[in-house]
């Protein structure tokens, strides 16, 4: 028998799986595959939204007071759509009094708030990032791990250098979607053109999927950015690019070099993976975020429970973009405990604030 005989030639193949991915592209159904064998998938237990939702079962915390502190948010020196200030201006309002900007790979919306020339602030600024860490772990959401750095130094040479780094590998995997997304028929040039010349200027800008799927938004070809990400942006969907960067030694230790705390924000299944955090507990892993916007009662619960038999700083905060509504609107399911947020403080070294705070709710 001839070799290839009765299977379809290279052509043909390349010609049907560029049909499968304009199908799944404009939204049409394709074979149903299990949780298991789906592309990116992992049994449904997250999935992406405009605020970095994750998944998770439960009755809804209900605050029991407004947070006063906010350690996870972002501005639009990354994937945020409010420029610092404002960012600042309406969590002040809110009743915050201490927020961390964390934006994705860069220090400089951190800059802006707290160094020379910085206009006068309602809150307490506390510096920060966060990385999306490659874990290599196909059964976590992008393989990917997310580590906040609180309390990073916006001085430090070596971290700015490294966060540098990142910012120029997001910048070539963005050129790489929008090429992407142009072969799929689905061009955005005109709109990722005005992205760069505009907020995409700004210095240390840090780019990412969300400004890719506003961009495929404003020309029409998705009608939010939940949208975008599903169809065509997601793992495993037509325009996906993989990352590339730290992995979650390198981002820990990096800032630990800068001062900060390196905590692994929004991690549900921190109960189920307890060995896995115990392993980052090991490499220098300071805090665990706790109070998520999106957990449930019972998510934080489990979650604290990891913190606490592993001796990590319970962090909390909103992971607040702005795509699906106002701070106002965020902060309003947001509960920080006020001893999460002064033992924050403390391990920072944030004295004076966490006295300035006081007396502490429980």
């Amino acid at each position: 028998m001839p070799p290839g005989y009765g299977r379809p030639s290279p052509e043909e193949e390349q010609r049907r799986r560029d049909q499968a991915l304009r199908r799944a592209a404009r939204g049409e159904e394709e074979p149903r595959r299990s949780a298991e064998t789906r592309p990116g998938g992992d049994g449904g237990s997250f999935r992406y939204s405009t605020d970095s939702y994750r998944a998770a079962s439960g009755d809804p915390v209900v605050p029991a007071y407004p947070s006063r502190f906010d350690l996870h948010t972002h501005s639009s020196r990354s994937d945020g759509v409010l420029e610092p200030t404002a960012l600042v201006a309406q969590a002040a309002d809110a009743g915050v009094r201490v927020l961390a900007l964390t934006d994705h790979d860069t220090l400089a919306g951190a800059r802006e708030l707290c160094g020379p020339g910085a206009p006068s602030l309602p809150l307490e600024v506390i510096a920060g990032v966060e990385i999306n860490t490659l874990a290599r772990d196909p059964s976590l959401p992008d393989g990917e791990l997310h580590i906040l750095g609180l309390g990073v130094d916006p001085a430090d040479e070596a971290f700015e250098a490294t966060m540098q780094r990142q910012r120029d590998l997001r910048r070539a995997r963005f050129d790489r979607i929008v090429q992407r997304l142009a072969q799929l028929g689905f061009p955005i040039d005109e709109q990722a053109r005005t992205y760069l010349e505009t907020s995409g200027a700004k210095e240390g800008a840090s780019l990412g999927r969300p400004q890719i799927a506003r961009c495929l938004v404003a020309a029409g070809f998705a009608s939010s950015v939940e949208d975008a990400m599903q169809r065509l942006l997601l793992r495993g969907r037509p325009a996906y690019v993989p990352r590339e960067g730290l992995g979650p030694a390198e981002a820990i230790s990096a800032i630990r070099g800068a001062g900060g705390l390196p905590s692994l924000a929004h991690f549900s299944e921190a109960d189920k993976r307890f060995e896995l955090v115990k392993q980052l507990a090991s490499i220098g892993l300071g805090g665990l975020e706790v109070h998520y916007r999106h957990f449930g009662v019972q998510t934080t619960e489990s979650v604290a429970a990891v913190a606490r038999d592993l001796r990590l700083v319970a962090t909390g905060g909103s992971d607040y973009h702005g795509d699906t509504g106002t701070y106002a609107a965020a902060h309003a399911t947001l509960f920080v405990p006020d001893r999460a947020g002064m033992d924050v403080l403390s391990v920072l070294g944030r004295t004076a604030t966490a006295r300035s705070l006081e007396p502490a709710r429980a």
